[in-house]
């Protein structure tokens, strides 16, 4: 088997994980291939300023079309909201934490007015305008060690906000300065997930199916479905969290304008049965306030 991955720390120690965990399954090595994304050679602009759809994943789609490569791992959070048609999510994995962390010398709430953070999200732009920080935020790429450098060494912006899974998967942690918790700041759809992305006619199918964590494959496939429903993909200023606890699934999403005002505020617990009925409910909810 050959595993295609984006060649940073995090994305290959993402994927190491489900390469251990399928090399325990079928006995024999697995050759990983490292492929260069157009998200990774885009480094001075915020993403919601170019065409971002399927920008950490398209590459890895063709090497997997094209069988150069059998199987991919992504963070769930990167994929476009719809998928090309001839590939399949063949399991998603036990979620990480899907919080966001603040890193920077100052705590939120000393946080000075006029702190540049830098944030290449509109989201993150958003809850920060949406909790009235009087704050500048400047375009901050690259991976997860450059952004944290770029905040504590070379001070180039005063804090970033990031997500806590990736943080936590490099062993990260000491540089987290605060935790928010998922309710004041309600992370993107599918943060803390990964998908493992397939060819539909893949004969691996079977095999990597048996990494699926079920719980995590609602919730991630709830929330993208929302993203799917409301039809605007990152260009638009929302969170998106589900939670599955025992036969129940309680689903949070909010969506802001660009200037942080609260468009839609929604919470809905059903079955997990109905989650995707539910899902597009709130959707098609948050799709009309957006119009």
């Amino acid at each position: 088997m050959i595993v295609g991955t984006r060649g940073s720390q995090l994305a290959r120690t993402q994927t190491q994980t489900v390469v251990k965990a399928l090399e325990e399954i079928i006995g024999e090595p697995i050759e990983t291939k490292i492929i260069k994304t157009t998200g990774d050679r885009i480094k001075d602009t915020q993403l919601y300023n170019i065409d971002a759809k399927g920008i950490f994943t398209k590459e890895l789609d063709t090497a997997l079309i094209d069988h150069d490569i059998d199987f991919a791992v992504h963070s769930f959070k990167d994929l476009p909201s719809e998928l090309n048609d001839q590939l399949t999510i063949a399991a998603i994995p036990e979620r990480q934490s899907p919080n966001e962390v603040l890193i920077s010398k100052y705590s939120w709430d000393e946080l000075p007015d006029n702190a540049t953070i830098g944030t290449s999200s509109v989201r993150r732009e958003a809850f920060c305008k949406y909790h009235g920080k009087n704050v500048k935020t400047i375009p901050l790429r690259g991976n997860v060690e450059t952004r944290i450098r770029k905040v504590e060494e070379d001070e180039v912006c005063d804090a970033t906000i990031m997500a806590q899974a990736g943080i936590n998967r490099l062993g990260l942690q000491d540089h987290i300065k605060e935790v928010f918790s998922t309710d004041y700041i309600v992370p993107p759809a599918g943060q803390g997930a990964l998908a493992i992305m397939t060819n539909k006619d893949s004969e691996y199918n079977d095999i990597i199916a048996q990494l699926n964590d079920e719980n995590t494959r609602i919730e991630a496939l709830c929330e993208k479905t929302i993203l799917e429903t409301i039809g605007v993909g990152c260009q638009w200023p929302v969170g998106i969290l589900s939670h599955v606890d025992g036969e129940n699934i309680t689903i949070h999403a909010k969506l802001l304008t660009p200037e942080g005002e609260q468009l839609a505020d929604i919470t809905k617990t059903t079955t997990k049965d109905n989650a995707f009925n539910k899902a597009k409910e709130i959707g098609l909810k948050l799709r009309e306030e957006s119009l």
